[in-house]
């Protein structure tokens, strides 16, 4: 059974240009991408329940690089730069096209994947990319269509549905979900998944901690080996 974990004690940790600038390739990472206009920063303030967290990534000189968040030991949110940018010149496109692929590539880590998209504009061709990028790396996917309380309930269940149904072309692990930053919609699944991804590294931890002190961990509970 997974651990929730308390995402209202993220901190930011380093902004990196690409992943040999990264901290060690440890733990359990989980990264957020999206174009520019998607709310990846709002959703990432919501999900962590602090209005400023991923504003830490908007600081001039920061939109180009890996922002790295710490849940708790072990478990980060990498903040990936927004993608779409008009003005953008070209060779800092390629530049940092390379440092995304190798950072989805190359990174043993990083165990999950949220690629946000606007509801009103979904799985435009950067964002099918990500997508096919992170399948090819094995690595599940969680699409969150944002800004979900810009449409009808029943508007928004059926683009729901249609995206649902699109997606299964992709033939990886690709989960779709509603989501508002500002309404809330979505945060309790977007939460259990993190934990779920999460769950593997905590569960580590706690079969360590119990070697150390000469104990058992078995999931639930942690029982003495020694005799006495």
């Amino acid at each position: 059974m997974n651990q929730p974990l308390n995402y209202r004690n993220t901190g930011f940790i380093t902004s990196a240009p690409d992943i040999r600038h990264l901290p060690q390739d440890t733990g359990v990472e989980i990264a957020f991408a999206g174009r520019s206009n998607a709310g990846k920063s709002s959703a990432l303030n919501r999900i962590t329940d602090q209005k400023g967290l991923a504003r830490t990534s908007k600081t001039p000189g920061r939109t180009q690089l890996i922002n790295m968040f710490e849940v708790t030991q072990g478990c980060n949110l990498i903040d990936l730069p927004g993608y779409g940018f008009a003005q953008v010149p070209l060779e800092l496109k390629i530049k940092w096209q390379k440092a995304l692929g190798e950072y989805l590539q190359k990174r043993e880590c990083l165990k999950g994947l949220v690629v946000l998209m606007d509801i009103r504009h979904p799985m435009k061709d950067l964002d099918q990319q990500m997508i096919f990028w992170a399948i090819e790396s094995r690595l599940p996917v969680l699409v969150l269509l944002t800004k979900a309380d810009k449409m009808k309930s029943g508007a928004r269940k059926a683009q729901l549905l249609k995206v649902r149904e699109s997606s299964k072309s992709f033939g990886g692990d690709v989960q779709i979900e509603l989501f508002s930053s500002l309404k809330g919609i979505g945060l309790d699944q977007v939460r259990r998944k993190l934990d779920t991804w999460f769950g593997p590294e905590l569960e580590r931890q706690l079969m360590l901690a119990a070697a150390e002190n000469g104990e058992t961990y078995t999931g639930e509970t942690l029982s003495d080996k020694s005799d006495d």
